[in-house]
C-alpha cells in the first residue's frame, strides 16, 4: 500500500516520505484494519513529524490523527459483521491514518450513516466533537447566554461556533484577520471581532455592554487566555481546549476567587479510558451526525488534497494560513 511515513524527524517537507510497497498493517486483539478513504489533517501531525507530539511511536510510522473508512479485516475479539462497515475515528499509532489502511482500536471506531460522506465524517470527527463536549458537557452553555469563540476561523472553533449557535447562544468569534472575522460571521456568529487590530477584551466588553461572555472557549492558550480573564462574565466559565499559541498560560487562583468564574479543561482523550465515557463519546458522535444531516452543522473545509500534497498542506497549517479543516482523499492518484 501507499503510505505517508516518518522515518527521521524533521519539519513535514523533510520527515514524510510517501513509500509506495508498505505491507497492510495486521489488526491485534481488539482492532480493526480501516480503508482509509479520507483523513483530516492536524497540529498534532506536525507535531509527530517533529517527535515533539505526547505520542513518540517508533519509527518508522504513519502520521494521521483522524481516519475514516471501510472496515477491511478485524482481529481476535472483535465481531466480524464490522468488516464492509464505514467508520470514522482516531487511528492507533504507529499505523495512522496517512495511509491506504491503517488500524483502529475498535472502542475507537464510530459508525458513519450512509447519508454522510467521508470527507465530512472525518473533518467534523475530533473538532465537532470537541465543541459539543466542551460547551454542553464541560461548559454547560444555556440559550440566550453569550459565547465567546478565539480562533474561530479555525477546524476547532468554527465547530464551536456551529454548536453554539444551535445551542442558542450568542456567539461572538474572534479571528487573525477581518477576512477571518467575517467568516466566523459567515457561520452564525452574532459578532466578529479581527484580534489582528483590536484589543480583545475591550471589544468583547463592548458588544456585551460590559457585561462580559458567560462561556469562553479557548483553544489557542497564552495571550489569547489573559485576554479572557478580562472579559468573562461573573459566574463565568472558561473552557482551556487546547495551546495553538505555543504558550501555556498560568491561571491566576487569586482572581479566579475575587472575579466568581470557573477555568475548566477539556481533553477529548479522556473520556475514551472507560465504558462510561465511551458510552458517552458515542451519544456525542450520534448527535453530531444528526445535525450534519438535518444541515445545521457542517464542517468548514478549506481544502481536499491528495496524499501527496499532505507535506505541504501540514506547513501551511502550521503557519496558520489555512481556515477549517484540510482534508486528504485517499481515492485521488
Amino acid at each position: 500500500m501507499r503510505a505517508l511515513r516518518v522515518h527521521d524527524y524533521g519539519e513535514p517537507s523533510e520527515a514524510l516520505v510517501l513509500d509506495l510497497d508498505v505491507p497492510l498493517p495486521e489488526p491485534e486483539p481488539g482492532h480493526l484494519q480501516v480503508e482509509v478513504g479520507a483523513a483530516a489533517l492536524g497540529l498534532p501531525d506536525v507535531l509527530l513529524c517533529r517527535g515533539k507530539y505526547q505520542l513518540r511511536p517508533d519509527l518508522p510510522f504513519s502520521p494521521g490523527m483522524e481516519a475514516a473508512g471501510i472496515v477491511s479485516a478485524v482481529g481476535e475479539g472483535v465481531s466480524t459483521d464490522l468488516i464492509g462497515r464505514r467508520v470514522v475515528g482516531v487511528p492507533a499509532l504507529p499505523s495512522g491514518a496517512l495511509a491506504e489502511s491503517c488500524i483502529f482500536a475498535a472502542h475507537n471506531a464510530y459508525p458513519i450513516p450512509d447519508d454522510v460522506d467521508n470527507i465530512t465524517a472525518v473533518s467534523s470527527h475530533i473538532s465537532g466533537t470537541t465543541a459539543h463536549l466542551g460547551l454542553h458537557r464541560r461548559a454547560q452553555l444555556q440559550p440566550g447566554e453569550t459565547l465567546l469563540v478565539h480562533a474561530g476561523a479555525g477546524g476547532t472553533g468554527s465547530a464551536a461556533i456551529q454548536v453554539g449557535c444551535i445551542a442558542g447562544a450568542r456567539v461572538i468569534a474572534t479571528a487573525g484577520s477581518a477576512e477571518r472575522a467575517k467568516l466566523c460571521e459567515d457561520l452564525g456568529a452574532d459578532v466578529g471581532i479581527d484580534s489582528s487590530s483590536n484589543d480583545i477584551s475591550q471589544a468583547v466588553l463592548t458588544a456585551t455592554d460590559g457585561r462580559g461572555a458567560d462561556v469562553i472557549f479557548d483553544p489557542v492558550g497564552g495571550t489569547v487566555f489573559d485576554a479572557s480573564r478580562k472579559c468573562i462574565a461573573s459566574e463565568g466559565r472558561l473552557l482551556v481546549v487546547g495551546f495553538a499559541g505555543g504558550e501555556i498560560q498560568q491561571i491566576p487562583a487569586n482572581q479566579v476567587l475575587l472575579r466568581n468564574y470557573s477555568v475548566l479543561g477539556l481533553y477529548v482523550g479522556a473520556y475514551a479510558h472507560d465504558e462510561a465515557g465511551r458510552a458517552l463519546m458515542q451519544g456525542v458522535h450520534g448527535e453530531l451526525m444528526a445535525m450534519i444531516a438535518k444541515g445545521s452543522f457542517r464542517p468548514l473545509v478549506s481544502g481536499v488534497i491528495s496524499l501527496d500534497e499532505v507535506p505541504s498542506a501540514l506547513e501551511a497549517l502550521r503557519d496558520r494560513s489555512v481556515t477549517g479543516r484540510v482534508v486528504v482523499d485517499l481515492h485521488q492518484p
